[in-house]
């Protein structure tokens, strides 16, 4: 048996950031030959995506992108195992790339197709293989999800812990308009399920509606005044079913956020939350 040196197996870890024991095994393997424990190493990935491919990933980190001109907006979400990964130097690195080239590059249908392409830190390696290396030294089950790419006008929001992110579409005539991000910061504070009233189910909301009025009725009040008061209730209703437009606006809840929008001329169009 070749013996292996301290010094080689370190030179091969420093080569690759790979495990110190990984490092001696594959160098065992490869009878010393640093360059065919390289290419030992870089196959390894596939057997601990096998292995792990059970485990689940509670942890991970979302991850934005946007034009100076607000014209476009990514989101990228990556999915790990454990926390200190997921808060690393290493997935934050690749998120950035990721979202850079996903804003940058000709675009991608899904996160496979966005990991095919070169990346753009300027090394001429494919995303793809600087997941493999990520993966092969973390050793823990890494997924990239979900990605999205939007048009502007849209404001977009990623939490301070990298949990929770929202974009935001809308009509309006400055695509940087500052309320964009506000409602998007909205949204991931309130977690609205829909934007307008009519987008709730009309048979929950009629009887929603019938039952507020045959209460209202019973207190004798002429319809006029029945009306109004169901019209008031039913306000209370729409926010407790979640819809953005009826709620208070977590900015200045002083106003709705329609009153919100409608103050800057803005027409909401859709939004997602992405939660971990």
């Amino acid at each position: 048996m070749v013996e292996i040196s301290a010094q080689a197996v370190k030179a091969l870890r420093e080569a690759t950031t790979l495990p110190m024991m990984a490092c001696k095994k594959a160098l065992v393997e490869a009878q010393g030959d640093q360059d065919k424990a390289i290419e030992i190493l870089s196959r390894e990935v596939d057997k601990i995506r096998i292995k792990r491919s059970d485990n689940v990933t509670a942890e991970g980190r979302i991850f934005t992108y946007s034009k100076d001109d607000g014209s476009e907006v990514v989101l990228v979400e990556i999915q790990t195992e454990s926390a200190p990964v997921a808060t690393g130097k290493d997935i934050e690195n690749f998120g950035h790339l990721l979202a850079q080239q996903l804003l940058d590059g000709p675009g991608a249908e899904n996160a496979q197709a966005l990991l095919s392409q070169q990346s753009p830190d300027g090394s001429g390696k494919l995303l793809n293989d600087l997941f493999d290396e990520i993966v092969n030294k973390i050793r823990e089950k890494i997924v990239v999800t979900k990605i999205a790419r939007i048009p502007g006008p849209v404001g977009v929001y990623v939490h301070h812990d990298g949990k929770t992110g929202v974009f935001f579409q809308a009509e309006c005539e400055n695509p940087n308009e500052p309320v964009l991000k506000d409602i998007a910061m909205h949204i991931a504070a309130l977690q609205p399920t829909v934007i307008n009233p009519e987008e709730l189910d009309p048979e929950k909301v009629q009887a929603e509606r019938d039952k507020l009025t045959e209460e209202a009725r019973s207190t004798g009040k002429p319809e006029n005044i029945i009306e109004k008061i169901v019209d008031g209730r039913m306000k209370n209703f729409f926010v407790e079913e979640g819809v953005l437009t009826m709620q208070p606006f977590a900015k200045d809840d002083t106003k709705t956020v329609s009153q919100a929008l409608a103050e800057k001329g803005v027409k909401p169009i859709c939004f997602e939350r992405w939660s971990i």
